[in-house]
C-alpha cells in the first residue's frame, strides 16, 4: 500500500480564514487569521501554502471561497472574485494569488459548496443524492451537491440573495447593500445585530424576535426543498452552530407550512432532513481538501 498523500486546503471566510494541510482526509496542520486586505490575506496564506509544499510536497490545492466567484474556466477573471460586499475584495484573484509558484493541480469553489461536498463524502449527507449546506454568519450562503458533484451553471448557486416571504408584521427593512431584505440581510450575523439592537450571542433565547428570524429560516429552507428536492439541508455557520435553539423552530415551521404536501416531510423525518452539519466547524476547511481530492483525481 502507497503512502497516504498531502493535500492543502484554504477557506477562505468573511471574517476568518484558514489553511490547513491533509493526510488523505485527515487534517494535520491548521493556521488561521483575521481576513483583511486581499493583499495581506491571500499573501499570508500563499506563503503558508509554499512552506507547505515545501516541506511535504502536497498533491494537490483546494481554495474554498466567500464569493461570489468567477467560477466559468471558459471567461477571463477565472477564479477571481466577482462585486462582493466585502470592502476592498471586488474582483480579487483568489486563485491566481494562492496557486501561484506552486507545483501541482487546484481546483477553486465557493465555501459553501465545499463544505456541501464535505458532508456529502464524510458528513451528515453520506448515502444521499442531493446535499444543501446553508451557512449563516457574517453573511449567508448556500452549496449544493447533486449526484456528488458542486452545483455550477451560469454561475454558483447564490441562495443568500433569494427574497422570502415574510412574517406577519416584520418591517425589518434589510441590511444588503445589493437587495435590502433578502435572506442575507435579514439573518446574516451584521443583520441580526442591527435587527436586534446589539449583539445577537447576549440576546436570549426565548426573546420574541426570534420568531420572526426562525420563520426567515423556514422559508429559505422550504424554498430548498421545493426547488431542488434536497434530501439534506444543513445549517451551519457562526450562527447556524451556535444558537442551537433556532433548528426546532425552523424544522416545526417548515413541518407546518410543508408537511402537507411534501410527502417525504413528516415528525420524524425533519430532523434528519434539516440538521446540523455532521463535521461541524470543520466542514469548510474539509470542504477545501474534498475540491483538492477532486483536482488531483481529475489531473
Amino acid at each position: 500500500m502507497g503512502e497516504i498523500p498531502h493535500f492543502a486546503g484554504v477557506e477562505l471566510g468573511g471574517t476568518k480564514s484558514i489553511a490547513v494541510l491533509a493526510r488523505g482526509d485527515e487534517i494535520v496542520e491548521r493556521v488561521a487569521g483575521p481576513t483583511g486586505t486581499p493583499e495581506e490575506t491571500l499573501g499570508r496564506i500563499s506563503q503558508q501554502l509554499k512552506r507547505w509544499q515545501s516541506e511535504h510536497g502536497f498533491a494537490a490545492l483546494g481554495i474554498a471561497s466567500f464569493g461570489p466567484l468567477q467560477l466559468d474556466r471558459g471567461l477571463s477573471g477565472f477564479g477571481d472574485m466577482l462585486a462582493t460586499p466585502k470592502p476592498g475584495w471586488s474582483h480579487a484573484r483568489v486563485a491566481a494569488s494562492l496557486s501561484e509558484g506552486l507545483d501541482c493541480p487546484w481546483r477553486i469553489d465557493t465555501d459553501v459548496n465545499g463544505a456541501a461536498l464535505a458532508e456529502y463524502r464524510w458528513g451528515a449527507g453520506a448515502g444521499c443524492s442531493s446535499v444543501c449546506y446553508i451557512t449563516i454568519g457574517t453573511g449567508v450562503g448556500g452549496g449544493l451537491v447533486i449526484g456528488g458533484k458542486p452545483v455550477h451553471g451560469a454561475m454558483h448557486p447564490e441562495i443568500g440573495h433569494l427574497h422570502l416571504r415574510r412574517a406577519p408584521g416584520d418591517d425589518f427593512a434589510g441590511t444588503c447593500p445589493f437587495h435590502g431584505d433578502c435572506v442575507e440581510g435579514l439573518i446574516c450575523g451584521p443583520a441580526l445585530a442591527a435587527r436586534l439592537g446589539g449583539d445577537p450571542a447576549q440576546v436570549p433565547d426565548d426573546d420574541p424576535r426570534w420568531q420572526a428570524i426562525a420563520s426567515d429560516i423556514a422559508e429559505m429552507v422550504g424554498i430548498i426543498l421545493l426547488t431542488v428536492s434536497a434530501q439534506r439541508v444543513l445549517i451551519g455557520g457562526g450562527v447556524g452552530l451556535k444558537r442551537a435553539f433556532l433548528l426546532p423552530r425552523v424544522r416545526q415551521m417548515v413541518l407546518e407550512r410543508l408537511g402537507p404536501y411534501l410527502p417525504f416531510l413528516d415528525k420524524d423525518s425533519i430532523e434528519t432532513i434539516i440538521a446540523p452539519p455532521a463535521l461541524g466547524d470543520d466542514a469548510g476547511p474539509l470542504g477545501a481538501i474534498a475540491l483538492a481530492q477532486a483536482a488531483s483525481a481529475e489531473a
